[in-house]
């Protein structure tokens, strides 16, 4: 599958560890990453400066569902489910 253009779940609802340009330390789970622009597309898409795991993220049914609002659910369930026991995940960004 393709990634929906304008959804922007993977870049709001998991937490990133890795440098990303204007986010040194990464981004904590439900922040919005600072490099997703204002019709949810990824400013820096296609470049070297994209962390790793943002260029080993596919886009596949089981992790994006069928809609937006699908997507932020699921991922938000995954990235909870990997979370230490008590912390759960903001919902600021979407």
């Amino acid at each position: 599958m393709e990634c929906r253009p304008g959804c922007g779940a993977c870049c709001v609802v998991p937490s990133i560890s890795s440098a990303i340009p204007g986010m040194p330390d990464g981004k904590p789970a439900g922040e919005r990453c600072i490099q997703l622009d204002t019709h949810n597309r990824c400013q820096i898409f296609g470049l070297p400066e994209r962390p790793e795991v943002c260029l080993r993220f596919s886009a596949t049914v089981d992790v994006c569902g069928r809609s937006d609002p699908e997507a932020y659910e699921l991922l938000r369930w995954l990235e909870e489910d990997t979370l230490p026991k008590g912390d759960s995940v903001s919902t600021q960004g979407q």
